[in-house]
Parts: structure tokens; C-alpha cells; sequence
């Protein structure tokens, strides 16, 4: 199992315009002890990053581990599914011209006025158009627990049942279940069988009133991200089950916590790498 940083874990260095892509890589490969970056099409310039970003994984010897598109399917609008059909199929690309496997897609976010399950059957449609371009160029659309329509294990299996596509797998988020109300190693038995991208994601449980920012499950509890290995997650079970399974995919730090992003990134890639040595 080798692991990567998300390049959301630091967005904020994007948003404030200080950080390329590039950038981001130089950062990964002399201050981490990942092996390669997760990159977001959200952050992608098509007019300078094919070359930037290629010089700079040759420099630092790293790898894309995968390509994330932020798709909303569930919206009401044809016209603006489409357009997040074409996200897909653009993160597709990327991914195939730096030779990665994995995709990472959402399913959608409810919509004031649409019902659930017109909204579910667009999220159908459309993974299932986006499975088969991925399909085509040997890759794997990789659904992440998230939101209402995938948050749960079952939700994400149930999706993947009906696409019915070997191109459609799950990227499995292990501090998202928390967010739901479902232990993630209770999630982790019931899609271990499809799991073919893990984000390794903690939270803590904290009281109201933390000076942070904070995120609400559905039951109400408060949880605040954290440094991979100092919140909530059993991460020792998560991983040994993963070897137990012979996974061999990417193990990419998705970190969300209110720590300096930086810091907070080259510690949580140490901690997973200190517990996967262990």
C-alpha cells in the first residue's frame, strides 16, 4: 500500500492563490514521506498544468495516485448534469495522461424541491455514462461516501449495484462514516469488497463551543478533523483489514483538520506511515 496527499488537504493555499499545482508536488516530495499526490480538478488549469505538474512529479520522483472530480448529479437542470458529466470525463483524462487509475466522484447534493429519488436516478444515469467513458481508457471511477444519497455503506453499495459497471467502485472515506452516524469499521465490512481507493480521513468527537471548525452529524454530535492517528477512527483495524485483504491500492491523506495545513499534513503522512510500518 503505498500513500499520497490529497491536494485538498491543502486547499487553503489554492483558494488565497499562493500555491500551483506544482507547487503543491514540490511541498509532498521535500517535506512528506508520501509517494505520490491526489490531485482535484477543481485546482486544474488546463493552460499550465500538463507541463508544470509532469516536470514536477519527474523532480520529486512522485506518482498521481488519483484524480478527484467534485460532480453534483443531482441537479435539476440537464443542461448542468451534463456539465458535470464532462467534469468526470475531463478528470478521467487527466488521470490517464499521468497514469492513474482511480477517479474519485460524488454522487450529488439534495436540492431544495427535487425528490429523492428523481435525484437518485439522475446520479444513476449519470455515473453509469461516466463508467463506460472510464471503462474505455482502463480506469476506475472510485464513488466516495459523502452526502445524502452516498454517506452510508449501503447507500454507496446500492449505488454501485445498479451502475452495474466493473468501472464503478468505491473510494472509501474513513472519517466521512462518522458523519453519518455508522462506525467506520462496521462500513468497512459491508464494502471491503469494493473498495478500490481509501481516503484516511480522522475525526474527534468534540463539545459545542469548540474554537474550530467543526462538522455536525446527523444525530447533532460536533466532530472536528484531525491528524490522522489523534481522533476517533480505529485506524489500526482499517489497515490491517485492508492487509488481511491484499489491497494494493493508494492510501491518500485526505486532512480536514484545524491544524496549519501544512503541519498538519506532514504529520498525519508520518503517523500513517509510522502505522503502517507497526
Amino acid at each position: 500500500m503505498k500513500t499520497s496527499l490529497s491536494v485538498w488537504s491543502c486547499h487553503k493555499y489554492f483558494y488565497d492563490k499562493s500555491w500551483t499545482n506544482a507547487d503543491f508536488i514540490h511541498f509532498v516530495g521535500r517535506q512528506t514521506k508520501a509517494d505520490g499526490v491526489e490531485l482535484l480538478h477543481r485546482f486544474w488549469n488546463p493552460e499550465t498544468d500538463i507541463g508544470q505538474v509532469e516536470l514536477a512529479l519527474q523532480q520529486e520522483g512522485l506518482e498521481v495516485a488519483c484524480v478527484g472530480a467534485s460532480n453534483n448529479f443531482a441537479l435539476p437542470d440537464a443542461v448542468n448534469r451534463q456539465d458535470q458529466l464532462q467534469q468526470i470525463i475531463e478528470s478521467v483524462d487527466i488521470a490517464t495522461r499521468f497514469g492513474a487509475k482511480a477517479i474519485r466522484v460524488f454522487s450529488g447534493n439534495q436540492q431544495e424541491g427535487v425528490a429523492f429519488e428523481e435525484a437518485r436516478r439522475w446520479i444513476i444515469e449519470g455515473l453509469k455514462t461516466a463508467a463506460d467513458y472510464a471503462g474505455s481508457k482502463n480506469t476506475v471511477l472510485c464513488l466516495e461516501n459523502h452526502g445524502l444519497f452516498a454517506g452510508k455503506a449501503e447507500q454507496v453499495s446500492s449505488i454501485i449495484r445498479e451502475v452495474d459497471s466493473q468501472a464503478l467502485r468505491s473510494t472509501f472515506d474513513m472519517g466521512n462514516f462518522m458523519l453519518v452516524d455508522e462506525n467506520p469499521n462496521d462500513a468497512f465490512n459491508q464494502l471491503q469488497l469494493e473498495i478500490a481507493h481509501v481516503h484516511c480521513k480522522d475525526f474527534i468527537k468534540v463539545e459545542e463551543g469548540f474554537p474550530g471548525e467543526t462538522y455536525t452529524s446527523l444525530s447533532g454530535d460536533t466532530y472536528a478533523g484531525t491528524i490522522i492517528g489523534e481522533g476517533n477512527v480505529d485506524l489500526p483495524y482499517l489497515l490491517g483489514r485492508l492487509k488481511e485483504n491484499r489491497y494494493n491500492g493508494w492510501l491518500t491523506i485526505e486532512f480536514e483538520g484545524n491544524e496549519e495545513q501544512k503541519a498538519g499534513s506532514i504529520q498525519s503522512i508520518e503517523n500513517l506511515k509510522s502505522l503502517l510500518d507497526r
